[in-house]
């Protein structure tokens, strides 16, 4: 049996996760580490549109990989060679000299609300060739011609981010990048007269005043997808909350749990792979073979000390 965990968020950029990483302990990552050997990673940087943790999955899965042109919601759908995307609601708030996107997660949205959104805006969405359906209360699923080679940043990468670093262009099809603005556009003008709006505000909740485009694309056959490695969420939720108190905490749970469990069956000489990702790079580690020469290399490995977890963490 062949385990494999994938970790989003092992480390983020921002100055105040860096500042954690010299002081975080984790034992079992580190004994993890010391004895699986690494794999080439995938390096990228910050202003990637798909982040690693998406990437690493994608791969994992055998879903074609581009930047910004993952099709996850094709590769979720019944008729996967057909033009699809993820529309999700979102609030935008706007400041002086920025536009900030809050994700549908921090939305409290009722089916209600999403409903009756969906009803106004859904024949917009038709008249332009699209056809859109409701997934949940935040997340709808649009298909049709106008998606094909449309490129768009993921939605963990704009959260909680300025977006106008994140309007991405797609030279593949210009026009259909062009409807997506115009018709993000037209729903932050009629979610806004929308009475949803005005009642939403009136319950001291975020009104919804637009959605994302996020994971479009088409598939050329129905994809045989391989089976998904785990990948706990609890960094990933922390860190895009900015909440690195909680990020530090679900480290130490993670390295005394999942990350323990690992280090468990490798000892007991099952086959196992790590990957770690950041917000630049994904790194993979997997079991170390068994023959002479490698022990030899584990045995100059330990010989000479570990990289410590946290110079590990930072190159992510």
């Amino acid at each position: 049996m062949s385990h494999h965990l994938l970790t989003p968020f092992a480390a983020a950029s921002a100055p105040e996760c860096q500042a954690l990483l010299p002081g975080l302990k984790l034992p079992n990552l580190q004994a993890l580490l010391a004895r699986l050997a690494e794999q080439p990673a995938d390096r990228g940087d910050d202003h990637q549109l798909t982040p690693p943790h998406e990437r690493a999955l994608a791969r994992a899965l055998g879903l074609p990989v581009a930047d910004g042109q993952i099709p996850w919601a094709a590769a979720q759908s019944e008729a996967p060679t057909v033009p699809q995307a993820w529309f999700s609601l979102c609030h935008y708030q706007v400041g002086m000299e920025q536009v900030t996107l809050l994700p549908g997660a921090q939305l409290v949205l009722d089916d209600a609300d999403s409903h009756a959104l969906f009803e106004a805006f859904e024949p917009l969405c038709a008249e332009d060739g699209l056809t859109l359906r409701r997934e949940s209360a935040t997340e709808w699923h649009a298909s049709g011609e106008p998606l094909r080679g449309i490129a768009c940043a993921s939605l963990d990468r704009v959260s909680g981010r300025m977006v106008d670093a994140w309007l991405a262009e797609s030279p593949a099809n210009p026009a259909g990048a062009r409807l997506l603005k115009r018709l993000q556009s037209e729903a932050q003008m009629l979610f806004y007269t929308h009475p949803a709006h005005d009642a939403r505000t009136a319950r001291g909740l975020l009104p919804v005043n637009g959605f994302w485009v996020h994971g479009a694309g088409a598939l050329a056959a129905p994809p045989a997808l391989a089976e998904a490695p785990d990948m706990p969420d609890t960094l990933r939720q922390a860190a895009l909350r900015g909440d690195w108190a909680g990020w530090q905490q679900a480290w130490q749970a993670l390295d005394a749990g999942e990350i323990a469990a690992l280090l468990a069956a490798a000892q007991r000489g099952e086959p196992v792979t790590l990957t770690l990702c950041g917000e630049r790079h994904a790194r993979t580690w997997t079991t170390a073979p068994a023959g002479a020469f490698a022990r030899l290399g584990r045995s100059i490995k330990h010989l000479f000390g570990t990289t410590p977890v946290s110079d590990t963490l930072k190159d992510l």
